[in-house]
């Protein structure tokens, strides 16, 4: 198995230079690939705001991506629901930080607009400390 880094999902997802895109295409086709939560933290970043990449599309590469078969994602729910997540207008990092943090319970934040998303979205207490 190998992990991936962000410069290799993003020259998958892009293409924009093409013999990295096809080095990268060539780990996903040979390879099990391991997809940790940062790296698609910071894929989601990259497209977004270096290649204006829409939530929707980002949304559609990373669940496709997600469900390659050779491809294993760390904490698999909590991403898919972030995806789920940021389709219904979160944004990813909140929307992952969010899933991930299932296991407290709760999930405190200064963020007013993040607390009513949220509330509306996630099945965790939101507090406003």
């Amino acid at each position: 198995m190998v992990a991936v880094d962000t410069n290799v999902v993003v020259r998958l997802l892009t293409g924009d230079e093409p013999a990295q895109a096809a080095r990268a295409r060539a780990i996903f086709e040979r390879e099990a690939v391991l997809l940790v939560k940062t790296v698609l933290l910071e894929s989601e970043w990259v497209l977004r705001r270096l290649y204006r990449f829409s939530a929707g599309r980002i949304a559609d590469a990373f669940a496709a991506l997600i469900a390659l078969p050779e491809v294993a994602c760390e904490d698999a729910n909590a991403v898919a629901d972030a995806i789920r997540w940021m389709r219904g207008g979160m944004d990813f990092a909140d929307a992952l930080h969010l899933a991930s943090a299932r296991p407290a319970g709760c999930f405190a934040t200064f963020d007013g607009a993040l607390a009513r998303r949220a509330a509306k979205t996630a099945d965790l207490k939101i507090v406003r400390p």
